[in-house]
Order: C-alpha cells, then structure tokens, then sequence
C-alpha cells in the first residue's frame, strides 16, 4: 500500500478492549434489505477475536435528527437491534446492546456507567461482543467542537484500541475522527481493500469512463466536476440528466427545479472546457405521472429532437434504446475502466435504464469495473441478480461499500482525501 497507514494487522490485540467504527448503515424501517456491508466486515471481526481482542462495534443508522426540530428520535427504526439478530445468527457470537438514559428531544447525553457491567462480562468472555447503540442517537456524534469532542473521549475511555472499518462513514463525526486524538488507531481490513481500490481508480487504465447519477445537482456538481477533468468519457443520469439537459437545450422538466438549472448551467459551461467527453442519453422517458409506469401514461422522447422551451412532463428513466445507440455502446466497451455510481430511473417503477447499462457494462469482459455503494448496489441486485453474484468474484469487478466515500475522494483529488483517512494517517506519523 502506497500510503503510511496503521494496519490492524500490526496491532497488539490481546486481552484488548477494540472499539471498531464499521459502518452497517443498512437498516431502513426495522429491516435489513442488502447485508453486503455487514458481510464486508466479516474478516475484521473475526481477526480481532481470533487474536485474543475483545471487540465493541459502532456504527450509525439513518438519520434520527429530525431536520426542522433538531431533535434526535430514538425509534426502533433506526436501532442496531436488526444488525444485531444477524450477526448473532450469521457468526454464532453472543452479543449484547447496552440501554443509556435518554433525554426527551437530545438523545443520549453520553456514554454513562451503565455500560460498566457489560464491559466486565466481555472481559471476563461471558459475552463475545458489546454493540453499541445507534451513534447517532448520541447528542455528540454530529455535534461540533466540545460536544463533539466530549462524546469522543467518553468512546475511547470504553476501549484500548480503535480499528476504524467504516469506509462508507466519511464524514468527519466524533465516531469516525474524533476516537483516534485518544486512542491508538488502526485501518480495518475492509477499509483497507477499499483504499486499494480507489487507488485504482485514481490510477486507472484509461479510457476511464464514468457514469453518475442522483437527485440533486448542488450534492454532486463537485464530483461532476472533478470526473470530467479525470476521465475520459462521462455519462450522467437521473435528476442530474434532467437539469442537465434543461441547461443545454434550454427545455424545462417537470420537478426540476431552478437551483439544479442553475447549477446545471454553470457545469454546462464548465465542460466546454472539456469537449466531446460527455456523453449524451439520446432517448429519455416521459412520464404523465410519477406513481406508476402506468399504461399510456409514458412515452419515449428522442432529446435531439427537442426545440428550446419545449415543456416536458417527469422525465424519470433513460430508455435502453440509449444504450443501443452506436456512441454509447462504443464508449462503454471501449472503456478500460468504469466507474458507476448511478441509478438511471425513478425506482421502483422505473428501471429499464438501469437493467440495459449493467448488461451493457457486464458486456465489456476486459475492463475493470468499480461500482459505487448504496443504491447502484442494491439495484444492480434486485434487478441483475445472476450479474452481481458472479460479479462477486470476479476480479474484474469491485463492490465498494460506500458511492459517497469514492465521489469526496475524487472531489479531494487523492484516496486520502476522506476525513477519516486523514486521521488515521495522522495517528501513524
């Protein structure tokens, strides 16, 4: 590895209490719908026990703090307790989750004594793993300064080592960043395989295509950004599409609103500088509505077609006659590389553009192809089942766990641009 990072690997594990920020964020309601990311982290458990460590697991869950109040929710929605049961179920490990006392609107105010009988019961091996509650449940987690900070110190007084495995966490929040300042910080095993292959994205065989979708420009208009000056070809999908070809052809879409065409004009002008590397969707679909894929409700619009001020209705899928056009189909198995952190439709109803790039992309036998977490990984398993199971051990593609991770990479120019990385490489200089 090219980087200084402290490895797990090199860590003294035992009789040692290992705090292990991982990120298991895949509950959604009470129940856990992809287990990938929990799966992923099978090797770092399992060498912690295996090496006499005794481990406490963290992760978040959704988002508890209601935007308007700012108050953070305790619900059984957004509790381990699902991660839980399967992991008991999975690695035959007897686990307990410890209860703090919550505030009525703030969440839990800290890590209080009561975790104290729980810690002794793992040391004592009457239990084989503490997890803790919902980081985000804890008032300190997203806080700033002091708070934050506090939160930080009462974590690392739980444990000797911290292992961070969380790559698909990479915002800078107390469990992810403020652990290491008190704690000797290692990089977990997946962490690690993901930093390695987002060193082969930034040294990709080029032609390096990539293919970006979302609902929001202002989130993405940096990663845009960014890809276009580091790949060769870039395909845009969804939301961005839709504001994207507002910008250009100067045409509206229903639900689009004027921020994203704002945005979208600014990154139009922008590529100029870059000519002929975006690729454009030629056919898109129009919807009447977005509750269904409904019968006589949607229709295919060939965009070059478009007159300036044409008023479109929900533009919410790129047909997969896009991907039989002969300039798409030569950019995607002529690539080298492909990088995908795209949904092409308006799920679930929606989803044809999606199903005709991942077979097209599975097409392209040679090149490496890197898929972004979350959602891209989720409808590449519902809808291309056969694909993504042998897609999982085939070398020449890569799962990430986390699609927000890899793009704050790219933003960042270098794979140790994720704030976590920074602060574990400051623990080992």
């Amino acid at each position: 590895m090219k980087n200084n990072l402290p490895l797990l690997q090199n860590a003294d594990l035992r009789g040692k209490i290992v705090l292990v920020r991982v990120d298991h964020n895949v509950v959604k309601s009470g129940l856990i719908h992809d287990p990938y990311r929990i799966d992923s982290t099978f090797g770092t458990i399992s060498y912690i026990l295996a090496n006499g460590g005794k481990p406490i697991l963290m992760t978040h869950v959704g988002r508890p703090k209601d935007k308007a109040t700012k108050s953070i929710i305790i619900s059984e929605k957004t509790s381990v307790q699902p991660i839980v049961y399967y992991l008991k179920e999975k690695l035959q490990l007897r686990i307990e989750v410890p209860e703090f006392t919550a505030s009525e609107t703030q969440g839990y105010l800290s890590v209080d004594t009561s975790v104290n009988h729980l810690l002794k019961k793992l040391k004592n091996n009457e239990i084989d793993m503490i997890y803790l509650p919902n980081t985000r449940w804890f008032l300190g987690e997203e806080s700033k300064g002091e708070e934050q900070d506090k939160f930080a110190y009462q974590l690392a007084g739980l444990a000797d080592v911290y292992v961070n495995d969380a790559f698909g966490s990479w915002q800078a929040h107390a469990s992810t960043v403020g652990v290491n300042k008190y704690l000797p910080s290692y990089t977990g095993f997946l962490m690690q395989k993901e930093i390695k292959n987002l060193e082969r994205l930034f040294e990709a065989e080029k032609p390096l295509l990539a293919v970006v979708a979302g609902s929001k420009f202002d989130t993405k208009i940096n990663s845009l950004s960014a890809l276009i000056k580091r790949a060769d070809k870039l395909v845009i999908g969804g939301v961005l599409y839709n504001a994207y070809l507002c910008a250009k052809y100067d045409i509206s879409i229903k639900g689009v609103g004027e921020d994203d065409v704002k945005l979208a004009k600014e990154f139009y002008e922008f590529s100029k500088q870059y000519p002929n590397k975006i690729v454009e969707l030629p056919y898109i679909i129009e919807s009447e509505t977005m509750d269904g894929k409904l019968e006589g409700k949607y229709k295919t619009i060939d965009v070059r077609t478009l007159k300036p001020k044409t008023e479109l209705g929900y533009v919410l899928d790129a047909a997969p006659e896009s991907f039989k056009e002969k300039e798409v189909q030569d950019t995607f198995m002529q690539a080298k590389t492909i990088f995908v952190n795209a949904v092409m439709g308006f799920t679930p109803h929606f989803n044809d553009g999606t199903i005709a790039m991942d077979s097209l992309i599975d097409q392209n036998k040679d090149a490496l192809k890197l898929y972004g977490g979350g959602d891209t990984l989720q409808e590449l398993k519902q809808l291309l089942p056969g694909i993504y199971l042998s897609a999982l051990d085939n070398p020449k593609y890569y799962m990430f766990t986390g699609g927000g991770a890899v793009l704050t990479a790219i933003e960042e120019g270098t794979p140790n641009g994720i704030p976590p990385i920074q602060e574990l490489l400051k623990n080992n200089n």
